[in-house]
Formats: structure tokens, sequence, C-alpha cells
């Protein structure tokens, strides 16, 4: 089984952003080049932090509102510091989270999640810039399609890896959702196969009626 891998999805044409790219500067990197956040990198190109429009945004909310209608939201120093602020590295969100480019995308999701970021530049051995892999970009492996999800299943994973027949397990996609049908031998070996082909990229669901006949007698275990 082979999970997708962030030099696989990531972006390569990196817009970045020095230490001391004002801020009026970053905004128009982003609208010019249609991103949200750009990383700021340093002298040698190694991710220092992350400016993103929320973090600009800091400076519009800070603002008193002439209408008197809503009023100056309570900003922690931290807070009151960026919207204060006018170059990147006064801005950006630090350190930088990075990931890997031999990373899965698993690895990728679940550092994301942690770190409550949208977005991770990938770095090299040298912590040097190589690209960026947004959540966007993790989410391209549910656009595989059927037919090469179920050809990963039923070859890779119940042929080869489990070393089942074909003829007695079979699996049928439709939209990322797998159904499998079958007998095996064992019980024990159903739950095994439904965590296996959850972990194929671009499963969305798996569900079936796989039987287990064991000491002869047949029985039927239906599984989600």
């Amino acid at each position: 089984m082979h999970h997708r891998t962030v030099e696989e999805l990531m972006s390569r044409d990196v817009v970045r952003a020095r230490r001391d790219t004002p801020f009026k500067e970053v905004v128009r990197l982003l609208e010019e080049n249609g991103v949200t956040a750009v990383p700021v990198v340093d002298e040698l190109d190694r991710p220092l932090g992350v400016v993103s429009e929320a973090d600009l945004l800091r400076k519009s909310a800070d603002q008193a509102d002439p209408s008197g209608r809503t009023p100056v939201p309570h900003l922690e120093a931290w807070e009151r510091a960026k919207a204060e602020g006018s170059r990147a590295e006064e801005l950006m969100s630090a350190p930088a989270v990075c990931a890997r480019p031999e990373w899965t995308v698993v690895e990728a999701a679940r550092l994301m999640e942690a770190q409550h970021v949208k977005r991770l530049p990938v770095v090299d051995e040298t912590d040097r810039l190589l690209g960026i892999v947004s959540r966007g970009d993790l989410l391209r492996v549910f656009l595989r399609r059927d037919e090469a999800i179920r050809e990963e299943i039923t070859g890779d994973l119940l042929r080869r890896t489990l070393g089942l027949d074909p003829r007695d397990v079979s699996a049928e996609v439709r939209d990322g959702r797998v159904t499998l049908a079958g007998t095996v031998e064992y019980s024990s070996l159903i739950p095994v196969i439904e965590q296996l082909c959850r972990g194929v990229d671009g499963v969305v669901s798996v569900s079936g009626n796989l039987s287990y006949q064991k000491g002869g007698s047949l029985d039927a275990s239906t599984n989600t």
C-alpha cells in the first residue's frame, strides 16, 4: 500500500516574504498571487514563520469603528504586537510548522490538525524551503479514480499483502466508497481488511458483508 507523499502533492513555486517585507507588500503578494498566506524566510531561505490573511486582518480589527456599532476587541499582548506590526517578521505566526517531502498524507494531515494550521512549508534536511502543502493539496487524494482505488485494494492489499484469492473477496468502489463482499477463513481477518482498506488514499468509507468460515461451518458477519 502506497500513501501519496507531501513531495507529490506540494506546490513548488512558493511565494515568499522576507523578514523586512513591509505590511503593504505582504498584502500585495497575497493579492497578486491568489494565495492566503506566505512563508517568511531568512537569508538562507529557511522558514521562520507564516504570515496569513488572519494575521494581517488584526490591524483592521484593532482600529476604532467610526460608527460606534462595534467595540474594539480585546487583544492579548502578542496579538497587540501583531496588530501594530509593520514588517513580515512582526506580523507572522512563528515558529513555522514545517513538513518533510517524504512524509505521507496521513503524517501531514495529523500535524496540521494537531497544530491547527492550514498549510505547512516543506523543507529539506538543511531546513531550506522546498515547497508548501495546504489542506486543499492533501484533499486531492480523494480525487483518485475509483478504478485505481479498486486495483490497489484487490491487487496490493488483498492479494499481495494478505494473500487472499480475489475470487474469495471482492471490492467495489463508487465515489470513493468501498463495498467488500466474499468469504475469509478466519473472523479475525475481517477488521484487518477493513482497516487496511480505510488506509488506502482516496477511500471515503468501507462497508460490506464479509463472511468467515471456521470449523467447517459458515457464519456471517456484517461490517460497517
